[in-house]
């Protein structure tokens, strides 16, 4: 088999597992113009139709499933062994994709990412920075970072701090002039800043804990954000109440200098923080590995350091 011939049969096979042109040519970096006029070469010169193809859906035909059941296996066979030899390089190499939040970004990647470079010269790490959940595998991510409340069972889990919370905030002017609330339910009453996760539809609930159980609220006000840091803004500008992570590094700063308070902070328990996660798999290539150890050896590393921090350092 030619070079070229695998190539074209490598490329059938991402668009079978992806189901679509767009979301393969992205992962092969190539237009789906290219993509499409490869996989055209390629049944001219096995002389069948492999893929249904129409302006609004892609299915493989009975030929294409034959062959996808052939060629798959044997060609994951071939990463594998590809992998095994990578081993016996000295440094790891290669691109790793990894998907994580806004938040995870700001607080648990961009300050590592010198250290890292530093000690994996030879590895490109991808960020994809995005607030919605996304399904790596479905996407071609090697990696993803999430709250331990979102893991998928069937995922590796690899824990990257201590638990978090949610606090709601207001600037001390609003408090002057609106007074605060006592119990959750006392948001209907309060002009609240709301928040709806890129891609999703629906506003985002904000969730508290009363007598032992967790409450949804769903709040109104004058502002919808798609980013917590705008909201954060607009609260200590006397807009309204916020929501957001006791751990946000746009939080701190407001808080310490008084642009912001605390509310309900009895009914704000913490729940499990960030994750590192990712498939299940006989063989993780090198480059992936070693991204997840590193962040492992951190995550240890904080979590350590943060028990045995004295309280009143804490406060």
């Amino acid at each position: 088999m030619r070079g070229s011939e695998y190539a074209d049969l490598r490329a059938f096979a991402m668009i079978a597992e992806h189901g679509s042109f767009a979301r393969a040519a992205e992962q092969l970096r190539i237009s789906p113009s290219t993509l499409s006029q490869t996989i055209r070469e390629l049944e001219q010169r096995l002389g069948i139709r492999l893929l249904n193809r129409t302006t609004r859906s892609m299915s493989l035909t009975e030929a294409g499933s034959r062959l996808l059941a052939r060629f798959k296996p044997a060609m994951e066979e071939m990463a594998a062994a590809v992998s095994d030899v990578s081993h016996l390089r000295d440094r790891p190499a290669g691109t790793v994709r990894l998907h994580l939040p806004r938040l995870a970004s700001t607080t648990l990647i961009e300050p590592l990412l010198g250290e890292f470079h530093r000690a994996y010269p030879d590895i490109t790490l991808e960020l994809s920075i995005d607030d919605a959940v996304r399904d790596i595998v479905e996407t071609g991510f090697d990696v993803g970072i999430t709250l331990g409340e979102l893991l998928e069972k069937d995922m590796v889990a690899v824990k990257l701090g201590g638990e978090i919370h949610q606090v709601a905030v207001a600037s001390p002017d609003y408090i002057a002039r609106h007074g605060r609330p006592a119990v959750p339910a006392d948001l209907h009453q309060h002009r609240c800043i709301n928040w709806r996760k890129p891609g999703s539809g629906r506003l985002y609930n904000w969730e508290f804990q009363q007598d032992g159980h967790w409450i949804a609220i769903a709040v109104e006000g004058p502002l919808i954000v798609s980013h917590r840091e705008v909201a954060l803004a607009a609260a200590a500008q006397g807009v309204g109440i916020a929501f957001a992570y006791w751990s946000d590094r746009w939080m701190a700063p407001l808080l310490q200098s008084g642009a912001l308070m605390p509310l309900l902070q009895e009914f704000s328990p913490p729940f499990p923080g960030w994750h590192l996660y990712y498939p299940r798999q006989r063989y993780t290539l090198p480059a992936v590995r070693a991204l997840i150890d590193f962040l492992r050896r951190h995550a240890s590393g904080t979590m350590e350091q943060s028990h045995n921090t004295p309280q009143h350092a804490a406060e």
